[in-house]
């Protein structure tokens, strides 16, 4: 009896403990990625990114057992279910921090404007001392001597005045020091609002990439009615396309094309150096060859003056290069790559007549490079592409190549993010960010973006049919 007592207590003891395993168990397997987050909590917010990850980390080891797999219909469907999911998951993760900076930002806003108020208070306070001060100086010798005030109360004035000098100075820090408080808050927000510029159109691509996803599934299920010698078939059509876009010419400045799927050997490797995305330096490269249109035409004809020529017309063209900033490094740079200065193509300059103002021509190869700038980047251009610094050559592709990421990654780019590498794209066109100043640069930084969205749509395509 003894032994059953025990017995009975301890399955009463026991059964607290059960609950709670459950309960624990229910309450974590409730938390999962939600579809909104709307009314959510700053904690619930981190909670269900937390989530979020964790799926995208399920998926992501699918799609790599998956992609592992023999190609066939049902793991290219396999494979497409779990990368729309995965594309879904991105942008939930995405909504999720947009709204937890959308939650800082209005806390920003608040603390801005409770400074702004403070500062405001000080002023006024600051106001009535400057007054009281006034009011003291504006007492003479006559005055105090004639007054029915005894002349111990002016020296306590005295005192007090003292005192309001005191106070005149901590309140100029305290108002100073809140100045910095505000603009380093105001900074702070600035950057919030870029971050989230940057996560919206992030997730405007990764929308894109879902649709696409999407319409490739419904489109392969209604062509191959699931059957695999039909798929078959458009797996070849799809690789007849990769081999098309492996295979065009991938134009350049100042030099001969090459094929894309070289041009991408070559940016891969330059972003491995500077972790600048390889879509943005194909970009940035079609952006200055303008799709071959635009080459380099012009010869330099006299190295003290920079005057040239234009290759092929013989129209004369005033300073094509600034001289002697950049005369004197072309005539270095010509010479130990074995060139012929007077053969070497350059670009033009603006207009054949020189104005202030005008600017010059004088960029090298596909990066278009003005030669007072590669001198300054040689040596880390060769050491990523593994020559000595007299070897770096502007119109060698793959050197152009990393030079271009180089500089784009000295500019910002290698941030990653809409915002970064927009003004980035501006910065390599005009030497500034992407503003509204004159001259226009922000088309530039717009136009280098929607080229990088182009490419990298053939990047993520070659990348599918090789999966």
């Amino acid at each position: 009896m003894h032994k059953h007592f025990l017995a009975k207590y301890k399955i009463l003891f026991l059964l607290p403990m059960i609950s709670l395993w459950v309960f624990g168990v229910m309450v974590q397997a409730e938390t999962v990625c939600p579809d909104n987050f709307n009314g959510l909590t700053k904690e619930q917010l981190m909670d269900a990114l937390v989530a979020c990850e964790k799926e995208s980390m399920i998926l992501e080891a699918n799609i790599e057992k998956t992609g592992k797999e023999k190609t066939t219909l049902s793991r290219d469907i396999t494979l497409l279910n779990n990368k729309i999911k995965q594309a879904k998951l991105a942008i939930k993760m995405r909504t999720a921090s947009i709204n937890n900076l959308t939650e800082d930002i209005v806390v920003k806003n608040k603390t801005i404007g409770n400074l702004t108020q403070k500062i405001e208070r000080e002023r006024d306070s600051l106001a009535g001392l400057l007054r009281r001060t006034d009011e003291i100086d504006s007492y003479s010798l006559v005055e105090i001597a004639l007054s029915d005030q005894p002349i111990s109360e002016f020296f306590a004035d005295i005192d007090d005045f003292e005192y309001i000098e005191e106070s005149i100075y901590d309140s100029l820090v305290e108002i100073g020091a809140t100045k910095k408080m505000t603009e380093e808050e105001k900074t702070l927000l600035e950057q919030k609002k870029n971050k989230e510029a940057d996560l919206r159109y992030q997730q405007e691509l990764e929308k894109k990439k879902t649709e696409a996803n999407e319409a490739e599934k419904q489109r392969i299920l209604k062509e191959t009615k699931g059957k695999e010698a039909a798929y078959q078939k458009e797996l070849k059509e799809k690789q007849k396309k990769a081999a098309q876009i492996r295979a065009a010419l991938f134009s350049l400045r100042d030099t001969e094309g090459i094929p894309f799927e070289k041009a991408l050997e070559y940016a891969n490797i330059a972003a491995k150096a500077t972790n600048v995305r390889p879509a943005l330096v194909l970009a940035i490269l079609t952006q200055e060859s303008d799709l071959g249109k635009n080459v380099g035409s012009c010869l330099v004809s006299d190295l003290d003056s920079g005057d040239g020529v234009g290759k092929n017309t013989g129209t004369v063209f005033s300073q094509v290069m600034k001289a002697p900033r950049d005369t004197d490094p072309f005539k270095k740079i010509t010479d130990r790559l074995g060139f012929d200065w007077k053969k070497t193509p350059v670009s033009c300059p603006p207009e054949a007549r020189y104005y202030k103002g005008r600017g010059f021509g004088g960029g090298m190869g596909p990066s278009q490079f003005i030669p007072s700038t590669w001198e300054l980047f040689k040596e880390r251009i060769a050491s990523a592409v593994g020559v000595s610094a007299q070897s770096a050559n502007p119109w060698d592709p793959a050197h152009a190549f990393t030079a271009t990421a180089i500089y784009l990654s000295d500019l910002g780019a290698d941030n990653g993010g809409y915002t970064a590498e927009r003004n980035a794209a501006c910065r390599y066109y005009s030497g500034r960010k992407c503003d509204n100043a004159r001259p226009a640069n922000t088309f530039y930084g717009n136009q280098v973006l929607k080229k990088a969205e182009s490419i990298q749509d053939n990047i993520d395509f070659l990348k599918g049919v090789s999966s």
